[in-house]
């Protein structure tokens, strides 16, 4: 991988990975299409770089963050977060194997999109502003959502925000909460992930130099993204996502059945 190839990649990931159309499943395509070598650094590169665009959540939101004299925002971050941890250890190989295959994307791309689609209607009566409002088995439920992220192509935004939005949460706030969850959830895949390869790490001094550039490539154009967001959702709501994974889905899933190989 090179260095141009890196940043590619990391602009990919901060400019997916709060919107709900999957930052894992778009890296994937674009290291395919560049034809990076699908090796151990490439993955651990995938998943390394999205703990630079979650930082860019603690940036714009430091006031909740470093709130210590509200401890329940905390509790709420763990126990969402927890679903997602116990089943991405126990099944770590199996969503492995996953990441080496664009046309399992191709697939959840399109499905997801579809059900973007309706959305909107299914969950239109929200009655929660904010985060403060949901009780702990709300916490739990939505981190239960996000589990659904560990297979590539569904995204973590969109499962996470569908699932506060089917706890009653308006979309600003589910929205906002999935944000929120992506900094515990993100931190422990990064810090797993960096624990199980640091040798990888430490035989090559490139690697570093190429975490450390894609992190803050991630977290410069995530900073961005964020707002943006927040601003189209609540303008458009789900149905423009919708309408753009399934036509992402559709293409790579017809570049499958043509026989084009998407892995290098």
């Amino acid at each position: 991988m090179s260095i141009l190839e890196a940043i590619i990649i990391a602009i990919v990931e901060g400019l997916t990975e709060f919107i709900p159309v999957s930052s894992t499943g778009h890296m994937i395509i674009a290291s395919s299409l560049m034809g990076i070598n699908k090796d151990e650094f490439t993955k651990l590169f995938e998943v390394c770089i999205q703990l630079g665009a979650i930082l860019a959540v603690v940036v714009l939101y430091w006031k909740k963050f470093f709130n210590f004299g509200k401890p329940q925002f905390y509790v709420k971050l763990f126990l969402g977060v927890l679903p997602a941890l116990i089943l991405g250890y126990l099944l770590g190989d199996q969503i492995d194997s996953l990441l080496e295959k664009p046309e399992v994307v191709g697939a959840t791309l399109l499905l997801g999109g579809i059900l973007l689609l309706y959305v909107d209607k299914w969950f239109n009566a929200p009655t929660i502003t904010s985060d403060e409002q949901m009780d702990y088995f709300k916490a739990i439920r939505i981190g239960l959502f996000q589990c659904l992220a560990l297979v590539p192509g569904v995204s973590r935004s969109a499962a996470t925000i569908i699932g506060g939005m089917q706890q009653k949460l308006t979309r600003h706030a589910a929205a906002e909460f999935s944000f929120f969850l992506a900094v515990p959830t993100m931190a422990a895949a990064t810090g797993y992930k960096l624990l199980k390869h640091r040798d990888l790490l430490l035989s090559s001094g490139e690697n570093i130099k190429l975490l450390v550039i894609g992190n803050i490539v991630a977290f410069i154009v995530a900073m961005l993204a964020i707002k943006f967001f927040i601003g189209a959702l609540q303008k458009f709501g789900f149905k423009m996502w919708g309408y753009y994974r399934i036509v992402v889905g559709i293409i790579i899933l017809a570049a499958f059945f043509m026989g084009y190989k998407m892995e290098a």
